[in-house]
């Protein structure tokens, strides 16, 4: 059967090839069977011995010409049949032949934008010849395609990129490649592509020029570092000059306080006070623009440590009590009891928030006071902390100006108030940096509310919780002219169960003291002594405890109190309050005047053993200074003028068997810095034994790289200049309490 239809096969290929000649053929055939087969029948018609009858002729003739007929038929719808059939074959035809040119357009086109494109594109085979390479890859190389074509040709590689494989297989890279229009960047794509079916893999390149972008990103890139330069400059430019401009600033802030605790006249004493509220306000200056470079440098970083939030609040009120009792305004502190003891947070950054804003309270307060509320936030774990004050307020069109860098509301405000406008823009700063925000709502002159709001988590350690003191209807009055802190009092109270009554008038007082037993009676000391005490006796027959509130201002005011078995110091702390009205109330009147003053202090340490104190320090204005603290305080300091001295000093201080209690260490100094010379105390003192002597470190530099140097030097903390007497003293008191003491 193969070997006939491979016969038909090829006579029809055949007669494809040569239709005249079979038509030729096939008309003589024709012609001669008709011919052939007319002529034998007439002639044999017409023979003698043919035995003719017309009848049988004629129905043979009939017969034949029917049979005709039928085969004409039969031929004829045949030849309908392969007229369809042609008319389909040919509507086929016409279809194959647009989808034919189609497809040719479609490859010139596809063709014509593969060799038009402007990426690099070639083709290799498996030993690395070219195949394929578009017009843009000839221009590239600067030949013609026909002489890279099966050529092993490359580009000079001047520098190669990083490279990157795809999941597909598809390998990324750049390369630094040298044309003849100089150093160009590509980055290429490769990959296994296989062109035609049963034919061996191909890899195709695919290049496009970046040069532009890689130059670009090189220029950001250099830039960036160039501004990473510019900032560690700046920063290694405002620690210098910050150390440069507070060790004079040290000498006269010490100076000026050391005069002032001097037997001066008055106008000398208020000489000496304007330089040192001078020299503060400069102080405060170099630190808000010390802050504001650290944030704009991005080094600002957040601890997360576990702090309490009552101790948090009422160390800031009691801070900043004394600046605002000098305006005669209050200022009181309110945590909400539903809040965690113990959170987690950075609490010197939110100290340095709310210090700001309640600072800022009281400088534009003239009249009433200063609140600070901590309440439970809108969301989980949040906590809003409210400073309210009763000051000039803030107009609509000024409250988002005054969170900008050296904005303040208007320019009268400016120069009645002075500051430098950069204090609430790093608090709004800092604040976003912990993940919280800050709002203000405020009427002019009717005062301001900020409200900073920040997640601050429980802490997961035990809490020390404040036992709310039992005062279920228990009956307690507040008389007080100011109702600051009055209705912050009232507000806890109530918490606790108390029935509370507020009187702003001493007469209204003391004609509601009879009318029940009182459980409490908490009388201000800002009605003035006479006052007081006339509430003081009219209460010693109705209520149980007889408390005075009184400023520390108010103390020698109030030496005596004979009416009273109780007091309390402003502003408040809720501790204190809850013991008060829980101990057994007193037989005697307390003697109000046991609370001692800062000169009191001063002569109490006097009292105590001195200790042995090495001061390494350079600048003798700043020698001088310390030294006389020191020696106000009873310690016995030695001074030494740079680090290689101070080494020295101490060693020999340890042969000779009195080793030094503490080492003051001036971070900058000739020869061996501080930071060298601990060191090489720490190395001295190891393996070896003995007491460690505790180092604190004499610095302007508050940046934080700068104390983590200390640390690791060996250090045990700070004091950052200019000193301060009451910090130099906490430090001393604490100096046997902890190893890492920072002031």
């Amino acid at each position: 059967m193969g070997q006939i239809f491979r016969i038909k096969l090829r006579m029809r290929r055949f007669a494809r090839r040569h239709q005249r000649l079979i038509g030729a053929i096939r008309s003589a055939v024709i012609f001669s069977a008709a011919f052939g087969g007319a002529y034998g029948f007439i002639v044999g018609s017409r023979s003698e011995h043919s035995g003719y009858d017309p009848h049988s002729f004629a129905i043979g003739a009939s017969f034949l010409f029917a049979i005709a007929c039928v085969a004409l038929a039969t031929v004829s719808m045949r030849l309908r049949l392969l007229r369809r059939k042609m008319r389909k074959i040919v509507l086929h035809n016409e279809a194959l032949a647009d989808r034919n040119w189609e497809l040719q357009e479609a490859e010139v086109r596809a063709r014509s934008l593969f060799e038009s494109q402007g990426d690099l594109i070639v083709m290799r085979d498996t030993e690395g010849r070219i195949s394929f390479a578009n017009d843009a890859y000839c221009r590239m190389a600067e030949r013609p395609r026909e002489a890279l074509i099966g050529s092993r040709f490359t580009f000079d590689i001047l520098e190669q990129g990083d490279s990157a494989v795809e999941t597909n297989g598809t390998r990324i890279h750049d390369q630094k490649i040298a044309t003849g229009l100089g150093p160009r960047w590509i980055a290429w794509r490769e990959g296994l592509i296989r062109p035609d079916a049963g034919q061996p893999a191909e890899l195709q390149c695919v290049g496009r020029d970046v040069t532009d972008r890689t130059e670009t990103e090189r220029a950001l890139a250099d830039a960036r570092d160039q501004a990473d330069a510019a900032n560690r400059a700046k920063s290694r430019f405002l620690a210098m000059a910050s150390h440069e401009i507070r060790t004079p600033l040290n000498g006269i802030i010490g100076m000026s306080s050391l005069l002032l605790d001097t037997p001066l006249m008055p106008e000398q004493a208020t000489y000496a006070k304007a330089v040192k509220t001078s020299g503060d306000a400069l102080l405060s200056l170099i630190d808000e623009l010390l802050d504001f470079s650290k944030i704009e440098a991005g080094k600002i970083d957040l601890e997360r440590r576990p702090f309490m939030l009552t101790s948090l609040t009422e160390e800031i009120t009691e801070l900043l009590a004394p600046r605002a009792q000098a305006k005669a305004l209050e200022i009181a502190a309110y945590v909400d009891e539903r809040l965690p003891a113990e959170v987690v947070g950075d609490a010197a950054r939110l100290r340095q928030v709310l210090l700001n804003l309640a600072g800022n309270a009281i400088k534009f307060t003239a009249t009433g006071g200063v609140a600070l509320i901590v309440e439970p936030g809108t969301w989980p774990d949040e906590v809003s902390f409210l400073v309210r004050d009763t000051g000039i307020g803030i107009a609509p069109e000024a409250r988002q100006k005054i969170f900008r860098e050296f904005e303040q509301a208007d320019d009268r405000i400016a120069r009645n108030y002075g500051g430098t406008g950069l204090g609430l823009s790093i608090s709004e700063r800092i604040v976003k940096r912990m993940g919280g925000r800050i709002t203000v709502d405020s009427e002019p002159g009717l005062g301001s509310t900020f409200e900073v709001s920040i997640p601050l988590a429980a802490s997961s350690g035990a809490q020390r919780a404040l036992a709310a003191p039992e005062l279920a209807g228990r009956s307690i009055m507040l008389v007080s002219p100011q109702g600051i802190e009055a209705s912050l009092i009232a507000r806890r109270l109530q918490r606790w169960g108390a029935q509370t009554c507020f009187a702003s008038d001493a007469a209204v007082a003391e004609a509601l003291l009879p009318e029940r037993p009182w459980y409490a009676v908490l009388v201000d000391a800002a009605f003035g002594l006479e006052t007081v005490e006339m509430l003081g006796r009219a209460a010693e027959r109705n209520a149980l405890h007889r408390i005075v509130m009184f400023t520390p201002a108010m103390r020698q005011e109030l030496k005596v109190a004979a009416a009273f078995n109780g007091y309390l110091v402003k502003p408040l702390r809720a501790a204190s309050l809850a013991a008060r009205l829980t101990a057994a109330p007193e037989a005697a009147a307390p003697s109000l005047a046991i609370e001692i003053d800062a000169a009191a202090d001063l002569r109490v340490e006097t009292q105590a053993p001195g200790l042995a104190v090495l001061v390494a320090e350079d600048n003798e204005i700043n020698a001088l200074l310390i030294r006389s603290l020191l020696s106000r305080l009873g310690h016995h300091v030695v001074i030494a003028t740079n680090g290689a001295a101070a080494l020295e000093s101490w060693l020999a201080a340890r042969s000779a068997g009195t080793p030094y209690d503490l080492v003051l260490m001036d971070v900058q100094m000739p020869e061996i810095d501080g930071i060298e010379a601990a060191r090489r105390i720490r190395e001295r003192e190891s393996g070896r034994p003995g007491r460690r002597t505790p180092i604190l470190a004499l610095t302007a530099n508050a940046l934080v790289e700068h104390r983590y140097a200390c640390f690791e030097a060996g250090m045990d903390g700070f004091l950052i200049k200019p000193v301060d007497r009451e910090k130099l003293v906490e430090a001393l008191a604490e100096l046997t309490a902890a190893r890492h003491l920072v002031a």
